[in-house]
């Protein structure tokens, strides 16, 4: 199967490359950044069953001239994941990058005979009702906020929209807290994961300091891989949208001293009163769990890392890759 990624050098593109390739299916990632070296590194041993091709997913004839290559599946992974000052400052990037750019994609994939679309949505689509909901399953009614939040929100209901009308397969899969392999600061991305920023701390030798434990159902980039694998793989699937998480909370801060378990002298702990935290949780507050019913029911799907297991995973990844600050 081929396999076109737009946000393909992207952490969580990089991460499906990475699943697809290991099935033997072909890929091509598209970005407008290179791979990082690393990657290309690590993915060399599948030789031209990858392709990496740059460019701006906004340019409509660059996307025409990729797609006419020949794709089974798309997958729509480029996005700005924008906070409040970029929100004000530039929206209209936002727009066109999370939501506008969808269209032509889904156009030019039509008329190429592309079977299948995977959109990645996110959970912040629910917005404001994540907080007013115990359990969020894809039901839900959203209501979102933040232009990232709406965006996601209005890519999933163009893509049911259009998949209706043309009688085309596009799937929306709504992502909880990603983190794991491969993210690093790429000018998309405004506030990394909590993890991430955890790392960061070990690596320059300071302490990780966080506001609140940071509940969540936080999910590893590899088992959103494997998530998103399993549906370009299946047959027929019954739904246009699935949520991707872990199905479990834990809090980055029990995340953070795994990871500090493993190297002595790191220290990931609560602000005292008065104290700075250097952890940005994204939000004042902690937001529902997604449900995983559907993809669980449907698929026997269910994420293989946990907390203590994805500490030890990603120290030896960036074990793996020499500490490098840039990968």
């Amino acid at each position: 199967m081929k396999v076109l990624i737009f946000g393909g050098a992207g952490f969580v593109g990089l991460n499906i490359a990475a699943a697809l390739l290991a099935r033997g299916h072909k890929v091509t990632a598209f970005d407008r950044s290179e791979l990082p070296r690393a990657a290309q590194q690590d993915f060399a041993c599948y030789g031209d069953a990858l392709a990496a091709v740059q460019g701006d997913v906004r340019d409509k004839s660059e996307i025409e001239r990729v797609i006419a290559g020949g794709y089974d599946t798309i997958i729509l992974g480029a996005a700005i994941t924008a906070g409040s000052a970029r929100d004000a400052a530039d929206p209209l990037s936002i727009l066109q990058v999370n939501l506008l750019a969808q269209v032509p994609i889904l156009e030019a994939a039509r008329r190429s005979g592309v079977t299948r679309i995977i959109n990645l949505s996110s959970g912040s689509a629910y917005g404001a009702a994540a907080s007013r909901h115990s359990l969020l399953d894809e039901e839900t009614p959203c209501d979102p906020v933040s232009l990232y939040s709406i965006t996601k929100y209005a890519s999933e209901r163009v893509a049911a929209r259009l998949s209706a009308l043309w009688q085309f397969d596009i799937i929306s899969v709504r992502l909880s807290g990603v983190f794991g392999p491969w993210e690093r600061a790429t000018g998309v991305r405004d506030t990394p994961s909590a993890q991430a920023q955890i790392v960061a701390a070990l690596r320059q030798q300071g302490q990780a300091i966080l506001s609140r434990p940071g509940i969540k159902d936080w999910i590893y980039a590899p088992d959103v891989a494997d998530a998103v694998t399993v549906l370009i793989e299946a047959a027929r699937p019954k739904h246009r949208l699935y949520n991707i998480s872990t199905g479990r909370e834990w809090s980055a801060l029990q995340w953070g001293q795994e990871l500090a378990a493993l190297h002595p002298g790191f220290v990931c702990r609560l602000a005292a009163s008065g104290e700075t935290p250097t952890v940005d949780l994204h939000s004042d507050i902690d937001r529902a769990p997604l449900s995983i019913a559907r993809m669980e029911q449907e698929f026997g799907w269910r994420a293989r890392f946990g907390c203590a297991d994805s500490a030890v995973d990603l120290s030896a990844w960036w074990t793996r890759h020499g500490g490098e600050s840039e990968i």
